[in-house]
């Protein structure tokens, strides 16, 4: 996370951050994981000692590939976005895997536009560049969360 400082942090008026809404600690995800091992490791040798011999690799296959999306599940699990106002700037950090991005509008140019449902993304626009944010947030908050934002950027100019 890129820190601010002393000078900049004074004078952020108004700061939002969205993150994933994750209801599994990653210490509970190792132990699931674990645990679903060694049911089917269990399983899959009682079946090799009656004959079954060909489940224990196959169950070595079944757990690679679990094991893998588990992993790109747990980078994705402490993306977030950071959205920071300041009389001088709209400033939208974003953290996707262990890639982190910044964006820095002019409050004052800023248009905020909502896409259609269903997928009611919301658009920050200035010029020709623009940033999707609060693809974090339910559906149903976003219109609130834009009008919000809206309120506190005319209240800027």
């Amino acid at each position: 996370m890129l820190a601010a400082s002393s000078s900049d942090a004074v004078s952020v008026t108004k700061e939002w951050k969205h993150k994933r809404n994750c209801a599994i600690s990653p210490r509970q995800f190792v132990l699931f994981y674990l645990s679903l091992a060694a049911v089917s490791l269990g399983v899959a040798l009682i079946a090799a000692w009656r004959g079954g011999w060909l489940v224990l690799p196959f169950t070595g296959l079944d757990l690679l590939v679990v094991g893998v999306a588990f992993v790109i599940h747990a980078r994705h699990a402490t993306d977030y976005e950071v959205i920071r106002l300041s009389p001088v700037s709209l400033v939208v950090e974003q953290r996707s895997a262990q890639r982190l991005t910044q964006y820095e509008f002019n409050p004052r140019w800023v248009r905020i536009d909502i896409e259609k449902p269903p997928r009611m993304r919301i658009v920050l626009r200035s010029g020709s560049r623009s940033v999707t944010v609060g693809a974090y947030l339910a559906p149903h908050r976003r219109e609130t969360f834009a009008r919000e934002l809206r309120r506190c950027l005319a209240q800027q100019a």
